[in-house]
């Protein structure tokens, strides 16, 4: 079974470093990166889908931290 998540930050270093932490634990990109201006800060924005194979006996719950997977 896949997980996935939607990273997201301000363009910056912190975006990179928080995809990476997430390559670290195993996650995998999904698709192309998005980049977008949000008005409500004046800046713009960084996204990158990423799943993760977790086990087939994983039970899927909404208060589950996927970033702790």
């Amino acid at each position: 079974m896949q997980v996935y998540r939607l990273l997201t930050e301000e363009d910056d270093a912190v975006f990179c470093h928080k995809v990476t932490e997430a390559l670290t634990k195993g996650w995998e990109l999904y698709g192309s990166p998005t980049y977008a201006f949000d008005p409500s800060t004046n800046k713009m924005r960084c996204g990158q889908a990423v799943v993760k194979e977790v086990s087939d006996d994983f039970v899927y719950d909404r208060d589950v931290k996927l970033g702790a997977l």
